[in-house]
């Protein structure tokens, strides 16, 4: 068993799912089809954790990079698209290799504010040591982002709900491949008893316009456009840049 932190409000953990740039950038490998809206959402929903001192765990998946003959061409070990989306890292963090072995730390949710674990397949609980984290981890509630809705998401949403756990699953900060097989997924999801709901319930009402982190040309022009209505002009785009940057 792990230490677990005192009970003294409510205690939550946010799970954030796969949240890695091949997903979540526009020109990743295996980029969701809503990952706009998904950035400026997940950004507020870690910003949101860092203010409130809530407890992250993440998971990335990444997969052998044999050469160029790899059963998958997405999220290959050292690669950039594996990487995590810089804004969901934090500075207190344990990261743990999908292939590394041994018994994990007792205090680990108490030194650490953020627990990344790297895993070979979509569902973490395939992971055993993921499986016992999440499954021995007590919180009053999970709260889930990340990619995809139709894979991990709801593989991890199921996988706690199996388990007991009180589950609520941020719609859009979701992502997505398709919207008809998304909707069945957060239908079966609530179904099975978890609470879908969005980032402004959550997080509250933010004045964050864009993320200024994918530079698909989609994102190019929605930034432009916000920052005219910001401006009207050329000067409110460099300052919609500069306070995209700066966070």
């Amino acid at each position: 068993m792990f230490r677990q932190l005192r009970k003294t409000q409510r205690h939550q953990i946010l799970i954030d799912i796969d949240t890695q740039r091949d997903f979540l950038l526009g020109g990743g490998r295996a980029s969701i089809r809503n990952h706009k809206e998904v950035l400026a959402n997940v950004r507020r929903m870690m910003a949101w954790a860092r203010r409130k001192g809530i407890r992250i765990i993440s998971t990335c998946e990444t997969h052998r990079n044999n050469n160029g003959y790899s059963a998958y061409d997405y999220c290959l070990d050292g690669t950039a698209g594996q990487q995590k989306i810089r804004y969901t890292i934090l500075n207190r963090r344990a990261s743990f290799a999908a292939d590394s072995h041994g018994a994990l730390p007792f205090d680990l949710l108490l030194a650490n504010r953020q627990i990344i674990f790297h895993k070979r397949c979509s569902d973490p609980f395939d992971e055993p040591r993921i499986d016992r984290v999440l499954s021995e981890v007590e919180a009053d509630e999970f709260i889930l982002i990340g990619a995809a809705a139709e894979g991990a998401v709801k593989a991890t949403a199921l996988g706690l709900l199996r388990r007991g756990k009180r589950v609520s699953i941020v719609v859009d900060a979701v992502g997505l491949y398709n919207k008809r097989d998304a909707k069945l997924a957060f239908q079966m999801m609530e179904a099975m008893g978890a609470r879908l709901t969005d980032t402004k319930e959550v997080a509250g009402v933010s004045h964050l316009k864009g993320t200024r982190i994918c530079d698909c040309e989609s994102c190019k022009v929605l930034r432009r456009s916000r920052a005219l209505e910001i401006g009207g002009t050329n000067e409110g785009y460099e300052y919609f840049r500069w306070r995209s940057e700066a966070g």
